[in-house]
């Protein structure tokens, strides 16, 4: 009987670590370089949607983006439609939400 319990508690041991250090899904993070189509800023300027350009696939994607200084970076023309962009975002929930948004030339 101890030799069962003890092989039933080691597999549950097994077990709870093979879930606890598994990888925990998240959404997937993107990244890519393209060129800016268009900028929107939204009412009150706490976020703005951009279109870029993918280079490698020349689709279109659509971009939110939420950061200070990114949207600083709108309202002062330093980010300009036409500028090529290197780009990370997570596309949890079917918006694509910037976590890196920064021109490729350049300091």
């Amino acid at each position: 009987m101890k030799k069962a319990v003890s092989i039933v508690m080691a597999i549950t041991l097994m077990a709870l670590s093979i879930v606890s250090f598994s990888r925990v899904a998240s959404a997937e993070e993107v990244k890519m370089v393209g060129v800016i189509q268009k900028i929107e800023m939204a009412a009150g300027a706490k976020t703005a949607t951009a279109i870029l350009k993918d280079n490698k696939s020349g689709k279109n994607v659509t971009i939110t983006i939420n950061d200070d200084l990114t949207l600083d970076k709108f309202k002062d023309h330093r980010i300009v439609e036409g500028d090529e962009i290197r780009c990370k975002y997570d596309n949890a929930s079917g918006k694509n939400v910037s976590k890196l948004f920064r021109k490729t030339a350049g300091c």
